[in-house]
């Protein structure tokens, strides 16, 4: 009887565990099935039509333009397991090349540096050399005494932080909040002050590379387009010209475990579903004792809900569906973890962001003008917006078939429950066009020049194709607080044929929101159940014990 495997979400871990049971341990790809209720994962980007069919729960009427609900930032020093994976996936565009080549050769050729990291009504952008300058990250010495500490914890002892908020660890120090540092290090990678203390460990120490850059955001690595077009998309070919089966629309409402086992012992044999565009038929597929099953166990995608320019989001209330198969699974084994501490709070980790669609480049002409920086040069952030208020301006074009003559962009708040600064109303309420309106009064507000950006409300109003909001309830669900045991082990210890591949198994070291942590997932899973040894899992750096880097990382404490 041949083996088969079963992944549930077609995001990109899954996909990597695809592309590692076919390139190290020699599966035929028409063994493999992928069962998926969309084919974007987290990492979206496309038409807005093509996003209809996935939001029963969204309200836009005005199906125009593009829409990223986020992206993800790319690194070349510490996303090892992204870039061996790709290394595997030939490019969709260049012929003889290897994504991993293609993206970084486009980085090489696009390097980032961003000189308007920091702005405010007050001030400008915040790079005039004085004490505001973002270049200063304006700790004081309790700031530096806590922020090392945490990063020199050991890992054996991370349970001292269990569930306890980056708050809270800083509660004798609350100048910390007021800093430079805060401000871009909260932007950059969506924490917040109620987030786990115990994630912000493991950034500030697999991240050390970027603490000293950080103002720049010279260590992002940026892809030819939106990261769908340029990762999985290439991905999905790779495994499907190898013969994988990609199942849309089918949702895994339960797994069906083999109750003839020991009580701990955790084997599947069956999966249930459900079609969600077939009038909800329902189904099971059999899992045989040799077969693998490979979860999702969370989404910071879910429930999702978007509006449109006239149309505000209404707020999809569902329960996460990833995470409910994971409570389910979880209900029956208690080793696997507490969904509820990432997916019954949002208060802790929704966000809101979206993206704008111009029919020309006034614009982007606009905020290059005023930002001092060509399309591509990462994020901008005005610390004085109430809802904290971020764009990303895209190297242009951002989607292969975007139109000469069309410009993609892309903001976020932190704090969507917040009022606008402009719009005087909580920013979740605003529809597309208000989220507009309050972006340029930010723009307006930095901008000295005497032809002001206001002076063209009127023209830039008129370039508008769409703007699209989209309402993430668990878009930091991943840096909730937690506590060691709270995620379940990529493997758990009974499980003969479950594994776990998403940011919310538990692995050491290495940290969640990132491409690297879903695939070194994927490595590890299929890599147990194949029998391979942990001495071949590709080699993690650990730039944190580099006495070089960490004596920078030292001097920018003091910058």
């Amino acid at each position: 009887m041949s083996h088969k495997a079963y992944m549930i979400g077609t995001g990109i871990g899954n996909l990597a565990a695809g592309i590692y049971l076919i390139r190290d341990g020699g599966w035929e790809g028409a063994d493999i099935t992928m069962l998926g209720l969309d084919p974007h994962g987290a990492n979206d980007g496309d038409h807005l039509a093509t996003f209809e069919s996935e939001y029963g729960h969204g309200t836009f009427t005005n199906n125009k333009g593009f829409l990223n609900r986020g992206g993800r930032m790319l690194n070349e020093e510490t996303y090892e397991n992204l870039w061996d994976v790709l290394s595997e996936v030939p490019s969709l565009s260049t012929p003889g090349t290897s994504v991993t080549d293609e993206i970084l050769a486009f980085d090489h050729a696009h390097p980032t540096h961003d000189v308007a990291r920091l702005m405010d009504r007050a001030h400008g952008i915040r790079d005039k050399g004085d004490a505001l300058d973002y270049h200063h990250m304006q700790f004081n010495n309790r700031d530096r005494y806590l922020l090392t500490k945490l990063m020199m914890l050991p890992e054996s002892k991370e349970s001292q932080l269990d569930d306890v908020s980056i708050e809270q660890w800083f509660a004798t120090s609350p100048h910390l909040f007021t800093t430079n540092f805060w401000w871009m290090w909260q932007t950059t990678f969506a924490f917040q002050k109620v987030s786990s203390v115990m994630e912000l460990r493991r950034y500030m120490n697999r991240m050390i590379l970027e603490f000293s850059r950080i103002n720049t955001l010279e260590g992002v690595t940026r892809t030819p387009y939106n990261q769908y077009e340029s990762i999985i998309l290439p991905m999905r070919a790779y495994l499907a010209e190898r013969g994988v089966t990609f199942v849309n629309n089918r949702k895994v409402t339960e797994l069906v475990f083999d109750e003839t086992r020991p009580h701990d012992e955790i084997v599947v044999a069956g999966l249930r579903y459900e079609e969600v565009d077939h009038d909800s038929r329902i189904g099971e597929i059999q899992i045989d004792e040799d077969d693998l099953v490979f979860d999702t166990n969370g989404s910071i995608t879910d429930s999702t809900s978007i509006g449109d320019l006239g149309t505000a989001v209404h707020e999809d209330l569902r329960y996460a569906p990833s995470a409910a198969l994971w409570k389910q699974a979880a209900d029956r084994f208690p080793a696997l973890g507490n969904p509820d501490k990432f997916f019954d709070d949002r208060s802790q980790s929704e966000w809101l962001s979206f993206t704008i669609t111009t029919d020309n480049h006034l614009l982007l002409d606009e905020i290059a003008r005023i930002t001092k920086q060509k399309p591509g040069n990462a994020l901008n952030t005005w610390v004085d917006s109430r809802a904290l208020l971020s764009i990303v301006v895209h190297h242009q074009p951002h989607y292969g078939v975007q139109k000469p003559n069309e410009t993609v962009l892309w903001g976020y708040c932190l704090y969507p429950r917040l009022e606008g600064d402009f719009v005087r109303k909580p920013f979740i309420e605003m529809t597309g066009e208000e989220m507009l309106e309050e972006t340029l009064g930010h723009l307006a507000g930095v901008d000295t020049a005497t032809d002001n950006i206001a002076d063209h409300t009127r023209e830039i109003l008129a370039s508008i194709v769409n703007v699209v909001p989209a309402h993430m309830p668990y878009a930091s669900a991943l840096f909730n607080r937690r506590a060691v045991g709270d995620r379940p082990l990529v493997v758990p210890t009974s499980s003969k044929n479950l594994a776990f591949i998403s940011q919310f198994a538990e692995m050491p070291f290495d940290m969640v929101f990132t491409e690297q942590y879903s695939v070194r997932c994927a490595q590890v899973a299929v890599y147990h159940f194949l029998g391979i040894p942990d001495s071949k899992l590709t080699t993690l750096h650990h730039y944190e014990k580099h006495p070089k880097v960490l004596a920078k990382a030292t001097a920018t404490m003091f910058r």
